[in-house]
């Protein structure tokens, strides 16, 4: 009986212990919700954009680990700070926009030309943006440039590089081990499976990226040119070197090159803006209105629902995703369940992938048909990229609109299956077995492909690029023979793209909101619309509140070099995640390499290391 009661006790004890650890779970996620819950009451003063982190479209959610671990990448999401810049250019409360730049990790250059001409409409207003960061790079500038007054630490620099760089190429790494890459493509220009088979870029693929480069870097200095007459871009960029040689320091030949307007430190640029809107309070530099209480002060619009928006942010993949990621299911479940409701009159789609799976991309273009043959008119906004199966999706448009410094195009589809019969023979591992048919076993990944099995898939893959040329031909009424020049897998940027008859208008998403509603004849007045989104679940709206409670006060500024060499290593990241793509995404994909994304200093997947540990091992 005593080893009854103790285990009794025992079984008590653990009970009491897990329903205690329970409750303080929850009052600690319940706390850090309630904490991260803007508080929409504002007083007067700078709203302050502390970018510090990503622009992006859709802000892919932040999970329980990550905000418990505080490695959480920050997302902004591009409506949000729109919306925000634009509501306070008539608000009364807000002197002024105090733009904070250091820890910015970029966006697309339509995300910011976007938001810089969101900037500009305020400035017209008569209220002052003031900018600051201890280095200037190529996003961040392209911001910086709209302000009244650029502010540059004296220990910092401006540093511009333009569009290119290096991709890694993992072809004799894998000769080294033994493994085998089967590669099905159509397209010259499709890139994105040479760094599996090359041990450097195709001269096609150079042509095409620096053409791709050419257009981008031209549009990125025109809108710098026009928003900065007086900054001295042109020497500068070109002879970096000649541009500084006078000068004591690199933050004084950017001073004296007209990129920046005054040096000073963090404190000094505070008092600045602190004259023009009001001391802080709390050892606060300057009356600052926070980015997230002036967006519950101020939620969107809301009209009768008659237009919709539905977006395709990040890869296209098979099934469902959060957001960030383009689920096919997910998106063509949301377009079809609008259309089902019968309130919904117009569609507009918003684009900003690369690209991914074919399956999953004519998924979504299938529902978008189904919208029109419902009388539903469709209109296409690309944002910074709508390529490969980004453009895949824009077939069944009525409209497409996109921005000179659009990347779009990337008409070409492969498949990619990695074997690893040679690496394991490396091992003294060997496979045999038997087959019934010429398919038995296939694909093998470990005794390899047989003749039989890598001729069908390349008819497939044939197939499925003889389907995306044809939709191509039919919506955009070009002949295929046209279509099929200027596919090839070949990446373009917007203006070239509507020169070709790919795009039909240059314009954002407002443009194309307009569009929709005229197209649908709905009043101009009541043409608001509503975003199709995945709703956030309970678990992630709280991991969102407490990743977002941390106190910033003792965030640490990082020299200009550290912040551009962080930068950097994201795209080591970017390139790992590109591995994970051969061996773990859909077989058969129209996916754009060439493409650029937003970058955001993260550490790549454990999965993904482990892939990597597994190949340098064999």
């Amino acid at each position: 009986m005593r080893i009854v009661a103790s285990a009794w006790k025992l079984l008590v004890g653990v009970k009491d212990a897990l329903v205690l650890l329970f409750l303080l779970l929850f009052f600690a996620l319940l706390y850090a919700g309630l904490k991260g819950r803007p508080n929409p009451t504002l007083g007067e003063g700078a709203l302050l954009l502390d970018l510090n982190g990503a622009l992006v479209e859709q802000p892919a959610p932040v999970s329980f680990g990550q905000a418990a671990g505080g490695s959480a990448t920050r997302q902004y999401r591009l409506r949000d700070i729109l919306t925000a810049i634009d509501a306070a250019t008539g608000d009364g409360r807000v002197k002024a926009i105090a733009l904070n730049l250091d820890g910015f990790t970029g966006g697309g250059q339509v995300s910011l030309s976007d938001v810089g001409a969101a900037l500009d409409r305020f400035r017209k207003s008569g209220k002052k943006v003031l900018a600051f960061a201890t280095g200037y790079t190529d996003d961040s500038y392209q911001l910086a440039a709209h302000a009244s007054e650029v502010w540059l630490d004296p220990m910092g620099l401006a540093l511009f590089a333009g569009p290119g760089g290096s991709h890694l190429y993992y072809k004799g790494l894998i000769d080294k081990v033994g493994a085998n890459v089967h590669v099905y493509r159509v397209g010259k220009f499709k890139s994105f499976v040479e760094p599996y088979t090359r041990s450097e870029a195709s001269p096609e693929a150079k042509e095409a990226n620096l053409a791709l480069a050419g257009a981008l870097w031209s549009n990125w200095q025109n809108e710098i040119a026009k928003a900065r007459p007086k900054a001295k871009l042109a020497a500068y960029t070109a002879d970096p070197q000649g541009a500084v040689a006078d000068a004591p320091g690199l933050a004084e030949a950017a001073l004296s090159n007209g990129i920046v307007d005054k040096l000073g430190s963090r404190a000094a640029f505070g008092a600045a803006v602190a004259r023009i809107a009001g001391s802080g309070t709390r050892g606060a530099p300057f009356a600052a209105i926070e980015l997230p209480a002036f967006i519950s002060a101020h939620p969107y619009q809301s009209g009768d629902g008659a237009i919709a928006v539905a977006t395709v942010a990040g890869d296209i993949v098979d099934g469902t995703a959060d957001a960030g990621t383009a689920g096919g299911d997910t998106i063509a479940r949301l377009i079809d369940r609008a259309v089902a409701t019968g309130t919904v009159k117009a569609l507009v789609l918003r684009v900003d992938s690369p690209g991914g799976s074919a399956l999953a991309s004519d998924r979504i273009r299938e529902s978008l048909v189904a919208a029109r043959a419902a009388g539903i008119p469709v209109v296409v906004s690309m944002a910074n990229v709508a390529a490969s199966g980004g453009y895949w999706v824009t077939t069944a448009a009525d409209r497409v609109f996109a921005e000179p410094a659009t990347i779009t195009g990337s008409i070409g589809v492969f498949g990619i299956i990695p074997t690893f019969e040679g690496a394991l023979a490396k091992i003294g591992v060997t496979s045999d077995g038997i087959k019934t048919t010429p398919l038995s076993g296939q694909p093998d990944i470990i005794g390899g492909t047989s003749p039989a099995f890598d001729s069908l898939i390349q008819r497939s893959v044939e197939g499925t690029y003889g389907r995306f040329v044809s939709l191509v031909s039919t919506a955009r009424r070009i002949p295929l023979a046209r279509v099929n020049e200027i596919a090839q897998g070949r990446v373009w940027d917007g203006g070239s793209a509507r020169q070709l008859g790919l795009v039909d208008r240059f314009g954002g998403i407002d443009a194309a909101i307009a569009e929709a509603a005229r197209l649908a004849k709905i009043d101009p007045n009541a043409r608001h619309a509503i975003w199709l989104e995945k709703p956030k679940s309970w678990t992630q709206a709280l991991a969102e509140g407490w990743a977002n409670s941390g106190d910033t006060d003792d965030d640490q500024t990082p020299d200009a070099l550290t912040t551009l060499t962080h930068i950097r290593m994201s795209e080591i990241a970017a390139a790992l995640g590109e591995m994970r793509g051969m061996v773990g995404a859909a077989a058969i994909q129209a996916r754009c390499l060439e493409c650029p994304v937003p970058l955001a200093v993260r550490a790549p997947d454990a999965s993904l290391m482990e892939i990597v540990r597994m190949w340098l091992k064999l």
